[in-house]
């Protein structure tokens, strides 16, 4: 293992669910020490099994850490991770590197490294993109947003864990790409539910097309990785409709505030309201494609 990763050694990890454990895990892969915490004992285990070790408390997580990184569902369990009386900032070390590679909006990010940068700690902003085969894979996404310097230390980190990882600008810079990352992943995701449920009525043979429009101009990475929920109505969450939801409300609530008009992303926020009203919010974001099958008139199958 290569653990010469100049001061950042110790990694704190919280937060290690779908994305996170997979992160975690490769982390320790990669020559670092790793202690994670979780509310669920069950996700702490799968990190000690593969090499990390386990934490029971936040505090506990981040009291010797170099870099401290949290991976958490939305705005309000970071806001409380980071900012909470047994948070984060409340037991870091000055000095510390706080990364945030969460999905959450860009106020949310400019305002934890103006709290970070009151207790001494530096703060990046980092959401990825890849869901959890890329997390797997330590294939992921990485846009990163806060100071040039921080961002050369942690690049040894993040290329443990990504392929593509790149400094997109000041602090919030990170969270905006995402959001536009979401946009085109959901509106991209939309476009072929259509298409599936356009094959099918017409009485096309489903898998040959989709091959065919892989190789085209209509190929794309969620064609390639999501084609297959499709087809076999596989919809076990690797990122679910609940979360892309919260991800499209960053999108439009930023785009009010900075005056982009969104139409297209508007309608498929509401299409993703619709599958969580029908209760499909828990699975995969691909489940889009029983949204349109209502729509057409067909009954959505029981998924599986």
């Amino acid at each position: 293992m290569d653990t010469s990763h100049g001061e950042l050694r110790s990694v704190a990890f919280v937060g290690l669910g779908i994305m996170g454990g997979p992160m975690a895990a490769n982390l320790v892969r990669a020559g670092y020490t790793v202690t994670g915490h979780n509310r669920s004992r069950a996700a702490i285990d799968r990190l000690v099994s593969a090499g990390g070790q386990g934490a029971g408390s936040v505090a506990e997580a981040v009291a010797d850490a170099d870099v401290v990184i949290t991976m958490l569902p939305a705005d309000a369990e970071v806001t409380e991770v980071v900012l909470g009386r047994d948070g984060v900032l409340a037991h870091t070390r000055p000095g510390t590197l706080l990364i945030d590679m969460s999905t959450v909006s860009p106020r949310t990010a400019t305002s934890l490294a103006e709290a970070g940068r009151e207790h001494g700690v530096r703060v990046l902003d980092a959401p990825v993109s890849g869901g959890e085969s890329g997390a797997v894979e330590a294939v992921l996404s990485i846009m990163v947003g806060g100071e040039a310097t921080d961002f050369g230390a942690a690049a040894p980190l993040f290329h443990a864990l990504g392929t593509t990882v790149v400094h997109v600008g000041p602090h919030g810079a990170g969270q905006t790409v995402k959001a536009a990352n979401q946009l085109v992943v959901a509106v991209n995701m939309q476009a072929l539910a259509e298409a599936v449920v356009f094959l099918e009525k017409a009485g096309a043979d489903l898998p040959a097309a989709l091959e065919v429009l892989r190789g085209g101009l209509a190929g794309s990475t969620v064609l390639s990785r999501k084609k297959d929920n499709m087809l076999n109505r596989a919809f076990t969450p690797g990122f679910r409709i609940d979360l892309h939801h919260k991800d499209l409300g960053i999108v439009i609530d930023t785009a009010g505030d900075i005056g982009a008009v969104l139409p297209t992303g508007a309608l498929v926020t509401q299409l993703l309201a619709s599958c969580r009203a029908h209760g499909d919010g828990g699975l995969d974001h691909s489940a889009l494609l029983r949204g349109v099958e209502r729509l057409s008139g067909a009954k959505a199958p029981v998924p599986h």
